[in-house]
């Protein structure tokens, strides 16, 4: 049987070429369009054709190797594309049976013809379900990505849609709160001006207990308008990630009165970083679950890890559960049993997020459970400018 080989090798090593050029323009570019993949088809079509031109038209029993490229289009492209690919092959299939270049088979029985045909029909059998099942594999792969990416941004938009109702509802609630604070406010200054509360010292110190409360609410009030209100950066303070964490340290330990509160601060003192009220509401969080479930001991650890800020909250309590490892992060997440609960790590991970960080949760294997936070120290501020 003579073949043209030179001419037929030619049209292989096209299709090499068109594999490497389509591949170096996807690294270039992930997305395709469906223009791209309908020309990538139909090239690979009149490859297809000029082989069985070369090798006996619609006589050459891998003829049906056309049904590959319109069952990978009617997967892959739009419903014009494939109506016209359809047309296409259907045509090429019409021009091939009279118009090919015909095999020189030598003269033999009819019947062994036919048996060369059958074989010929079982080799193209068994290579367009072997390319079927790699392609339609891969693509089924491709498309379970896709539907778990799309599913994902679904649930970040709804919990950001969450974040956004509780933001503007707690901004609501700060500036209905600021005319009766500043009403007490001033009700308690006439009052320490009054002769009868200032004269009496149970009284005058009552009265400045209040004050240090009332300061402590507008304190809270104006933290949650600034961060409400201001873009990150506006209202900041520049320092280093040992001052922020130590001070935050501080903060928190003046206001919980832990019994037992470990700080391990291994951080450089050059290190520089914005001081940002959602970071440290992010510690805050992280340490009050911790000390609610271990009120005996919380430890904080802070250190530098490849140009990210790691910070680590444990606690001997309970731990956590099995079963909501996997879900922790998400709203109402959660084993307490009052309303409301559950949204503390929640907006942890939703803040760690929005500043490209990552938190990890898990049980200690001594007992308790141990949150890690990783920032880079470029959203934190802290990269060399």
């Amino acid at each position: 049987m003579g073949l043209p080989l030179k001419e037929m090798a030619a049209v292989v090593l096209f299709l090499v070429g068109l594999n490497l050029v389509s591949l170096y323009r996807y690294r270039r570019q992930e997305r395709v369009t469906n223009t791209e993949l309908l020309l990538e088809l139909l090239l690979d079509v009149a490859a297809l054709t000029v082989q069985l031109y070369l090798s006996g038209g619609a006589t050459n029993p891998f003829i049906s190797l056309y049904l590959l490229q319109v069952i990978l289009g009617a997967i892959l492209l739009e419903a014009w594309s494939v109506w016209s690919l359809v047309a296409i092959t259907s045509a090429c299939f019409v021009v091939l049976t009279f118009l090919y270049r015909p095999l020189g088979l030598p003269h033999q029985h009819g019947d062994i013809a036919m048996n060369l045909h059958i074989q010929g029909m079982f080799i193209c059998f068994v290579l367009a379900a072997c390319l079927l099942v790699l392609f339609i594999t891969r693509i089924t792969r491709n498309l379970r990505e896709r539907d778990g990416h799309l599913a994902e941004i679904r649930q970040h938009s709804a919990e950001e849609q969450h974040i956004l109702r509780m933001g503007l509802l707690a901004s609501g609630a700060a500036h209905e709160l600021g005319t009766p604070l500043a009403t007490l406010s001033v009700i308690l200054g006439d009052w320490r001006s009054m002769p009868e509360f200032r004269d009496s010292a149970d009284l005058s110190q009552e009265l400045a207990e209040m004050q240090t409360q009332l300061d402590r609410c507008k304190t809270i009030v104006s933290g949650i308008l600034m961060s409400s209100g201001e873009a990150r950066g506006e209202g900041t303070i520049r320092t280093t990630a040992s001052s922020f964490i130590r001070d935050v340290a501080a903060e928190w330990r003046a206001a919980r009165g832990p019994r037992q509160f470990e700080v391990e601060d291994r951080l450089d003192d050059d290190v520089p970083m914005v001081a940002d009220l959602a970071l440290k509401q992010v510690i805050f969080n992280l340490l009050d679950n911790a000390l609610e479930a271990s009120p005996d001991w919380v430890s904080l650890d802070a250190r530098i890890e490849s140009d990210r800020l790691a910070v680590v909250v444990r606690d001997r309590g309970p731990g956590f559960a099995p079963d909501l490892l996997g879900q922790v992060g998400r709203p109402y997440t959660t084993t307490k049993q009052r309303p409301g609960a559950g949204l503390g790590l929640f907006l942890v991970f939703n803040v760690v997020r929005k500043l490209g960080g990552r938190v990890d949760v898990r049980s200690d294997g001594d007992g308790g459970a141990m949150v890690e936070i990783g920032l880079p120290l470029a959203a934190l501020g802290g990269a060399n400018e």
